[in-house]
């Protein structure tokens, strides 16, 4: 007896006992996606509420004060630069940003520098306590600065550090430390092994693995970390609030911002309020749209091992 293998019969060609004919106009109907869809409307509602703001505050920022409240949602007939000049000049601006660059980067850097550190210990070394280091600096995270701001006051004070840039800066890096460690621990984690045994088989020491090996490894994480910490500690105000109120020269932008917009009542400026505004904003929307594909590479690299 002859068997055809791999060739179809008549029946199935021709659509036989077990095989469905589907007519010409008939189309699968495809199932509706319905979280999907609730999805995508939640995020375009996210996207009007952050981007009509910003849109309003930047073309509130070349009206006069006039133009602000007799039409606030038209074009400004020109641009008017000189709000801009005022609230750099007049208002102190162009300082307190100064300022704001000088804490934000130096503090931007210590916590990169001290928490990748921590998290590739942490990741890689295995010792009694590694655990337990670990899950008090996760606990970190849900820790409000505001329940912390007494003793942290009379703690700074005590430490001499109090209207100063240090104090400020300490403060800073010791918030920020605790989801920049947790971020990084699970992502030197993910990082391959066969590197660092290969690299300490050639004679590397341990701070040399690090640096010249593991954290250039890490570059996407670091680079995705050290952007958000920008921008938190560009937009923090609690915090130099409370340190930093009894010197004026060393507030930072934030401050400022508060100072010239509880003197808007006054003066009636609001067109250098909003300027004002306009410029303690863009640098950070600035700097995410020319990182952004490094940020997101960064957030997807450490995810899957």
């Amino acid at each position: 007896m002859t068997t055809t293998i791999g060739r179809d019969t008549p029946g199935q060609r021709s659509g036989g006992q077990g095989a469905r004919v589907v007519p010409k106009g008939e189309r699968p109907r495809r199932k509706l996606n319905v979280a999907g869809g609730l999805g995508h409307v939640f995020l375009a509602v996210w996207a009007l509420m952050i981007i009509v703001p910003l849109a309003w505050v930047f073309l509130a920022s070349f009206k006069n004060t006039t133009e602000i409240f007799s039409s606030p949602w038209t074009v400004p007939d020109h641009l008017r630069w000189e709000n801009w000049g005022r609230a750099w000049n007049k208002a102190h601006v162009g300082r307190y940003v100064l300022n704001s660059v000088l804490v934000v980067t130096l503090a931007t850097a210590g916590t990169m520098l001290l928490s990748s550190m921590a998290a590739y210990v942490l990741a890689r070394y295995k010792f009694f306590g590694n655990r337990i280091i670990y899950f008090l600096f996760v606990a970190g995270i849900a820790f409000p600065p505001f329940l912390a701001v007494v003793p942290l006051f009379f703690q700074v004070k005590q430490l001499g550090l109090l209207n100063t840039y240090t104090g400020l800066i300490i403060v800073y890096i010791a918030y920020s430390l605790p989801f920049t460690i947790f971020f990084l621990t699970s992502f030197f984690r993910s990082l391959p092994n066969s590197v660092a045994e290969a690299a300490t088989i050639d004679g590397a020491s341990h701070t040399r693995l690090f640096f010249s090996v593991m954290l250039p490894m890490a570059k996407p994480g670091l680079i995705s970390l050290t952007i958000f910490n920008l921008i938190g500690q560009w937009g923090q105000f609690l915090l130099p609030l409370v340190l930093m109120a009894g010197a004026q020269n060393k507030w930072v932008l934030t401050q400022g911002i508060q100072e010239i917009s509880t003197s808007a009542g006054y003066e009636a400026d609001w067109s250098g309020l909003f300027a004002a505004l306009t410029i303690s904003i863009l640098p950070m929307i600035v700097m995410y749209m020319v990182f952004q594909r490094q940020i997101q590479a960064g957030l997807t690299a450490g995810a899957v091992k």
